[in-house]
């Protein structure tokens, strides 16, 4: 395709790298916090995380346009005191791609927080590590492999989304045409060359990333396997 305009790459690779930094922080912060912990509620606060994988995207869209929208509950607020509104804009697709991806970066990050042996943590503070150096030092580095597959699946997640992001987003052509909205479009409107471009692009993405994630993982285990060989 001559003249192909890349802004749908670039705001696609723009809303993934923001959306996955903000989730990878949450993510790894409520998996910390409540991978060892239990206490009232934990079950029904987890079943709200997890719930944008299993609701339809038009629901968890709807949802968001109840919050910010220009009468939503925090839409309306910031309206008033700010005069901005998040609603069709790229801010809003990065929202909508926190929401839906952020059930991964969770649900991988508390796997790995809850597999380690807590006595190695339990042993640094003894000898006076304070609990930030503990975490830093010890339990990160240790769950960092499981962490990171939450990442890359945010990521990959974040890229591809559609459904919410077209409730809250909505499609204006360079500001919030991501792939999968420029995608949709283009067959709407019988663009077949310029759509199979993009679904070309999206899916090469895609698959890179997910045999990179397969290909670190394998490359680590065998590593792993190596080291008790060794011992």
């Amino acid at each position: 395709m001559s003249g192909v305009d890349y802004s749908p790459l670039v705001l696609s690779l723009k809303v993934a790298v923001i959306s996955t930094s903000i989730v990878f922080v949450l993510g790894v912060f409520f998996a910390h916090q409540f991978a060892r912990r239990d206490f009232f509620g934990k079950s029904i606060i987890e079943s709200f995380f997890m719930m944008p994988l299993v609701l339809p995207p038009t629901v968890v869209g709807f949802g968001l346009l109840i919050l910010f929208g220009k009468k939503g509950w925090i839409g309306k607020w910031l309206l008033e005191w700010f005069d901005y509104q998040i609603v069709f804009t790229w801010i809003a697709a990065v929202i909508a791609a926190v929401v839906v991806s952020f059930p991964l970066m969770y649900q991988s990050a508390a796997a790995a927080f809850e597999s380690l042996d807590e006595k190695l943590g339990n042993a640094a503070r003894t000898m006076g590590a304070s609990e930030w150096r503990v975490f830093w030092t010890i339990t990160f580095p240790l769950a960092w492999p499981g962490v990171l597959a939450g990442l890359v699946l945010s990521f990959a997640r974040g890229l591809g989304e559609f459904g919410a992001t077209l409730m809250l987003a909505g499609y204006i052509p360079g500001r919030t045409d991501t792939i999968p909205m420029t995608i949709y479009f283009a067959v709407e409107s019988g663009q077949m060359e310029k759509a199979t471009f993009w679904v070309v692009i999206i899916v090469a993405l895609g698959f890179s990333t997910i045999m990179w994630l397969n290909w670190w993982s394998k490359r680590n285990i065998r590593r792993f396997t190596n080291d008790n060989r060794n011992r």
